[in-house]
């Protein structure tokens, strides 16, 4: 059976971010955090690298988190989240919850050893990756997750030419309790998937794809709507793996049912980070996506033969 799904109506009224912070406007990971916290509840002691997390929320006395929270270096996200859940152990303390939250950085390129041992060990704590497609805190360097094509602080003329790393696979590949995708545009998916991986035991991995208005180079006000397009043309898929079986996500699932996509071109037109891509760069891009729902649509259709 279905899981019933968050309305906002129904979402708890406590907060537990103050108001005000230091995000910029216009952040998908303001959005995520603030709806995440209220799936992950008080009894909580989260685990953050450098980032623009740890920028956001703020460093006492002045945090706008009511959560503990330990700042931790940018490799050691998953071992430190292993040592806190391994203390409460030895305290008998059983509810407590552990959620280390990382950006792409942290998670694809210099955090990924200690996360790929924490799954091996079948650690109890959730991760979650917002991925913002490049290190924004520190002036917008590409990171493992840069898409091919946007241009940053650190690459050639005519952007990065290499594929972005697919983390959520990645992670998948180790068997770990549970994975699944989000977005910052569909906050009520996130909150439902946090419920549900924290019911869970084992390490649980959620990727969520995050817009940033200063190195996506788009107005604050459109963050969102960029955000939802890239869901809505297949660029980023919403899905949940468990016991190794995939499956997508609403909206995600309806485009199984469409003959074709809406094309990327316009997502990629609305951010200045993807100004130097020529027709050939988008037609590619576009026949990565193409290649890949052609793919969704041959698995779902021997899983229901």
């Amino acid at each position: 059976m279905e899981a019933k799904k968050t309305r906002a109506v129904n979402l708890t009224e406590e907060e537990l971010v103050y108001p005000g912070n230091r995000a910029c406007a216009g952040c998908g990971l303001n959005i995520l955090y603030r709806i995440g916290l209220k799936a992950i509840g008080r009894d909580a002691i989260l685990v953050v690298p450098p980032s623009c997390l740890t920028v956001m929320q703020g460093l006492y006395p002045i945090t706008s988190t009511q959560l503990s929270v330990l700042n931790v270096t940018f490799a050691s996200t998953a071992a430190a989240a292993s040592g806190v859940r391994a203390a409460l152990r030895a305290q008998d303390n059983d509810h407590t919850k552990v959620v280390a939250w990382a950006g792409d950085g942290g998670t694809s390129d210099i955090g990924l050893q200690a996360l790929s041992g924490a799954i091996e060990r079948n650690e109890d704590f959730l991760y979650i990756c917002y991925d913002n497609e490049a290190y924004m805190n520190t002036g917008v360097q590409r990171s493992g997750t840069t898409p091919r094509g946007a241009v940053t602080a650190n690459t050639s003329i005519g952007g990065k030419r290499e594929r972005s790393k697919d983390v959520a696979s990645i992670i998948a590949a180790h068997s770990p309790a549970y994975v699944a995708s989000c977005s910052a545009a569909y906050p009520l998916d996130f909150h439902d998937k946090i419920a549900k991986a924290l019911g869970i035991k084992g390490l649980k991995y959620i990727h969520a794809h995050t817009p940033c208005p200063p190195g996506w180079q788009m107005e604050e006000k459109v963050a969102v709507s960029i955000a939802r397009m890239a869901v809505s043309n297949g660029l980023y898929v919403l899905y949940e793996i468990e016991d190794g079986r995939m499956t997508l996500s609403e909206p995600s699932a309806k485009l199984l049912k469409k003959k074709s996509l809406p094309r990327v071109e316009e997502y990629l037109q609305a951010q200045g980070r993807f100004k130097e891509l020529g027709s050939d760069d988008i037609a590619a891009i576009q026949s990565d996506i193409d290649s890949k729902w052609a793919a969704y649509r041959r698995d779902m259709a021997g899983a229901a033969a």
